[in-house]
């Protein structure tokens, strides 16, 4: 055994090793200059030295282009195997171009992103299909930001009532006919109030130190970003100062009560349909509706939905239930609304009381007509929304019947309960 491990390891040992050394060296050059060829595609394109006033189409914000390369690469194998788009990106020059050319593409034109990766050395012929580059004239436009009605549902407990402002502006630079598409098409933004939470806004209600009669959920930056592919990889932030200001409005979701039976009248269109005579049509009295001072009142207890106790304060007074006389092709019942008296005063009244009270300093640093077309769009949204619902915590539901000349009114049941 001895003998045998001699005969290996130890006899003519310095020619063994200088064997050894040669086929490892011999390896090596065989394995480093072992080529092949690799299509790669998605890779990055990135243009610089572009002219002032020009950009180049497809160019995003980050100056990568929209568009991506496929290149056929040659070159060392073991360099190739590791190799993907995300370790390279092409850098074309665009200096002294002229508004449109073919990109020739070589090794010199790339990049490695990957340090680990020596490209130049490994990388001998690069080939692709023509890559055509169009420069044209860069241009910056204020785009118009249309914040729309949110989707979702409003926290347990809360009632969305308005969103403000109604729209903003973001600038945008880019190739003129894609920002000009852009403009034209126009941007819209819309929130999700499923993304707002219960503890928020009762966060909100309970650390406001102020009078206040809504809940404002202030929009965090993070959701004031629009995504415009054709001219950036990434969601561009609102630029405009006024997105400051950008906030979710909520109302307390509760039934707040109508201290005194409101009216009830019936409104005539001028087309009136045929049967119905105006100085011969009336309300009858019944358990719904009672008649006092020669006026037709809902004796019933009622309350409102979706508005403030100042809101209701101001304006309960001059409200009235308008039952209007237009029957329906299809059936005898009639349509009813709920009818603000002189809203124009009413809105004056609600807004000077909101400007003459300092402690909502979110709403006291507003540019004072920035702060009234504000507290006026509030007011339009109580308007809008208010709803009313019984005393069995029922939506109010009219049943309106037409029996000869006299017009009979009755609370109709909500088949789904309360809201």
């Amino acid at each position: 055994m001895k003998s045998l491990v001699f005969k290996l390891f130890i006899r003519n040992w310095p020619r063994k090793l200088i064997s050894l050394v040669l086929a490892i060296i011999i390896w090596f050059v065989v394995a480093q200059s072992m080529a092949t060829t690799k299509t790669i595609s998605n890779i990055p394109v990135r243009i610089i030295n572009i002219p002032e006033s020009k950009t180049v189409e497809g160019l995003q914000t980050s100056g990568v282009m929209q568009k991506r390369l496929t290149l056929t690469i040659s070159g060392n194998k073991n360099l190739l195997d590791e190799l993907t788009s995300n370790d390279l990106e092409v850098i074309i020059d665009a200096a002294n171009r002229k508004d449109e050319w073919i990109a020739t593409i070589s090794k010199k034109n790339l990049v490695s992103l990957n340090p680990d990766l020596n490209i130049y050395r490994g990388i001998s012929k690069v080939s692709h299909k023509n890559f055509i580059i169009k420069m044209t004239t860069l241009i910056t436009e204020r785009i118009p930001v249309i914040i729309t009605q949110p989707i979702g549902q409003a926290p347990k407990g809360y009632q969305f009532l308005d969103i403000w402002p109604y729209h903003l502006y973001l600038t945008v630079s880019g190739p003129q006919n894609l920002v000009k598409e852009v403009k034209n098409t126009g941007i819209k933004l819309t929130f999700n109030l499923n993304d707002i939470s219960e503890a928020q806004l009762d966060d909100l209600q309970a650390s406001a130190k102020t009078s206040s009669d809504v809940v404002s959920f202030y929009v965090p930056n993070y959701w004031k970003q629009i995504s415009i592919p054709t001219l950036s990889s990434s969601p561009l932030p609102i630029d405009d100062p006024d997105s400051n200001l950008l906030r979710i409005d909520f109302v307390r979701s509760e039934l707040l009560p109508i201290n005194h039976p409101l009216p009830i009248n019936i409104f005539f269109p001028v087309n009136l349909g045929p049967g119905l005579n105006p100085q011969k049509l009336s309300i009858i009295s019944n358990d719904f509706v009672e008649s006092k001072n020669g006026m037709k009142l809902i004796s019933q207890k009622l309350y409102a939905k979706g508005v403030s106790e100042l809101f209701l304060e101001v304006v309960s007074e001059m409200i009235d239930v308008l039952i209007i006389a237009a029957q329906k092709p299809d059936q005898s019942q009639l349509d009813w609304s709920l009818q603000f008296v002189n809203p124009r005063v009413l809105e004056d009244r609600y807004v000077s009381i909101l400007l003459s009270d300092t402690s909502d300093k979110a709403i006291t640093r507003l540019q004072p007509s920035v702060r009234e077309e504000y507290l006026r769009n509030r007011f339009r949204s109580y308007m809008n929304r208010m709803r009313l619902y019984t005393q069995n915590y029922q939506k109010l539901n009219l049943n309106l019947e037409i029996s000869g000349n006299k017009v009979i009114v009755n609370e109709k049941p909500e088949k789904n309960g309360s809201e």
